[in-house]
């Protein structure tokens, strides 16, 4: 009778160990299914502009409203076009928007991030370097005293500049100038030739110094260049659009004309008013 008791509690033990075998099987591959199910979303941040009232450039690329970031990432909605370069000119590489200017600037095919990365925030050598093309971007677009004359006024409404940088430039300058030495830069009124420019002052158009003044960086220190500076295709330029031209002509805007064969002391029109060389 022990012997069969005896055999009997063996049996129950077996049973229950058994059980607790499939209970903890069973728990465990729950518990590995639901860590294997759950995932935790990650949300990536942005670094945005700050300086807008009404519009933040974030460092995707992307403008929009300050009101429709998100406030949790504060991210821009990616459903407007990236790296809009709205109200700016590709060629002087300035804007008259500071956020539009800072997305365009973010563009890989017009702001070298290599060269941004080894660049100094300042001039001393001790000064940091950048540490995105962001944070280039977000500083090189502010105002600076290359955009302002008189302390109180800005050069032109695009103001928002966002090109390197470079040495170059001022030896352009200094070989522009030793080019123009001897000639009197004038601009005409509204509808002159440049020889008719040129005899008011008793003087003559000098025709091969045309070339040297039919760049916008020349243009845009002779004349206001408030609507930008574009290409154009006339005898009459280099030259700025009149403030009451039709809207079509880009009022205020200087012109530039990329086939230099057809520049001329003749050329005018009824527009424009021209940048001439006299001597």
């Amino acid at each position: 009778m022990m012997e069969v008791c005896a055999s009997s509690r063996r049996n129950i033990t077996v049973i229950k160990i058994f059980f607790l075998i499939l209970l903890i099987s069973d728990f465990s591959s729950t518990i590995h299914a639901i860590r294997k199910d759950i995932g935790f979303q990650i949300i990536q941040s942005c670094k945005t502009t700050v300086q807008g009232r009404y519009l933040l450039s974030d460092d995707n690329g992307y403008v929009c409203n300050a009101a429709s970031v998100n406030s949790r990432s504060r991210c821009c909605p990616q459903t407007g076009e990236k790296f809009y370069c709205h109200g700016c000119s590709l060629l002087s590489q300035c804007c008259n928007s500071y956020e539009y200017c800072v997305s365009c600037c973010l563009n890989p095919a017009l702001t070298s991030k290599e060269r941004v990365l080894k660049m100094k925030v300042a001039k001393p050598a001790t000064a940091r370097t950048y540490t995105s093309v962001f944070d280039y971007c977000a500083g090189r677009c502010r105002h600076s005293s290359e955009s302002v004359v008189h302390e109180n006024a800005y050069v032109s409404d695009f103001h928002h500049c966002f090109s390197l940088p470079s040495n170059s430039s001022r030896k352009n300058g200094t070989l522009i100038e030793a080019r123009l030495n001897g000639i009197n830069v004038v601009v005409g009124r509204q509808g002159e030739s440049c020889n008719s420019v040129c005899k008011l002052r008793g003087q003559l158009c000098v025709p091969n110094k045309l070339v040297v003044l039919n760049h916008c960086d020349v243009i845009q220190k002779y004349m206001n260049c408030k609507g930008s500076c574009l290409a154009s295709v006339g005898a009459d330029q280099p030259a700025e659009v009149v403030y009451d031209a039709p809207i079509h002509l880009s009022p205020g805007s200087c012109l530039y004309t990329q086939t230099q064969a057809i520049l001329s002391c003749d050329g005018s029109h009824q527009h424009t008013r021209r940048l001439c060389p006299c001597a």
